[in-house]
């Protein structure tokens, strides 16, 4: 193994170079992949991000629609009364219920419909600081938003009374008022209510029949008979009501003349769909009333083996001598 000199040899081994091996290009695919997935993500959300509160619903309401349906047409899962889509009946539906909601959905669904009313708000108040008539009961007219619409509040005081003494006779400011504001109500599309409120003052006329209850829709009708004297249609107005004392503007004290006011409610648009709704769900409760009928023929057309019982012939009485 050695040499004749005692050195060692020197072994040099080569080994031959292989070029690594190809990995693949799945990684590029799964790069490309990641890349479109989030310039879709940020598009989307700036898409939603310059979006309308309207277009927002529209979008909502896509993604509550299965594909086959909206490809073959028919019933969206969002209406459906099934707890699970797909699933069975629910049994807490109720169908009263559902046709409120839907119709509380689609009259919210104005978004001009508050824009409408503070623009109403506005004019009213630049109409009352404008105008002669109006500027002097400045503190009796008190007009805020309410959530069911524009609220017009008319208010009784001390000295100047809206109407006569226990009585639903308008007094001649007070017809002035209403007079007034009838052409600007009149120029809405939203319809109104009247409501009439009273103190606790225990109405004492002597007629027990006759309470604070029916004062309060007797001026309340009284108002609405002075609107329509000014300019608005009749139509206009969707209800007049008479609440009494049960309501009260200053709670700390029943007696108090602010109590005594007439309530105009311009009503948004949800406040009238509810109120109409309730209307129509009443009227369909009501059976009609049946065709009358004679005694005999009823008898007769129940029972037709029963002849209807005559009435006996009153006895020959001696006349009374006394």
């Amino acid at each position: 193994m050695s040499d004749a000199d005692g050195k060692r040899p020197i072994i040099i081994i080569k080994r031959p170079v292989m070029a690594a091996a190809h990995h693949g290009g799945a990684w590029k695919i799964a790069f490309a992949d990641f890349m479109t997935a989030m310039f879709a993500f940020f598009l989307v959300m700036w898409l939603l991000s310059t979006s309308s509160p309207k277009q927002l619903a529209g979008i909502a309401e896509q993604f509550k629609m299965p594909l086959a349906v909206a490809v073959s047409g028919g019933k969206k899962s969002s209406t459906s009364t099934s707890v699970i889509p797909g699933g069975g009946t629910d049994p807490t539906h109720s169908d009263g219920e559902v046709r409120k909601s839907e119709s509380q959905d689609q009259s919210a669904n104005d978004p001009d419909d508050g824009k409408r009313l503070e623009a109403l708000k506005e004019k009213l108040d630049d109409m009352i600081e404008s105008s002669p008539v109006l500027k002097q009961f400045r503190p009796q007219l008190l007009i805020d938003i309410t959530p069911e619409g524009l609220r017009i509040q008319i208010v009784d005081s001390n000295n100047r009374p809206m109407f006569d003494r226990s009585s639903a006779v308008v007094v001649s400011y007070m017809r002035s008022i209403l007079r007034e504001i009838a052409p600007v109500l009149n120029g809405q599309a939203n319809k109104v209510t009247l409501s009439g409120h009273t103190d606790a003052t225990v109405y004492s006329q002597g007629d027990k029949s006759y309470s604070n209850w029916e004062l309060s829709a007797d001026r309340a009708n009284a108002s609405r008979r002075e609107l329509v004297a000014g300019g608005m249609l009749d139509g206009k107005i969707l209800r007049v009501i008479g609440v009494s004392s049960s309501v009260h503007l200053n709670p700390a004290d029943p007696y108090a003349a602010v109590n005594r006011r007439i309530s105009i409610l311009v009503l948004n648009k949800r406040a009238q769909a509810d109120i109409e709704s309730g209307n129509a769900s009443t009227a369909a409760v009501v059976p009609a009333p049946a065709a009358p009928a004679t005694a005999g023929k009823t008898a007769k057309s129940a029972n037709p083996g029963i002849k209807p019982v005559s009435a006996a012939p009153a006895p020959n009485l001696p006349p009374n001598k006394t």
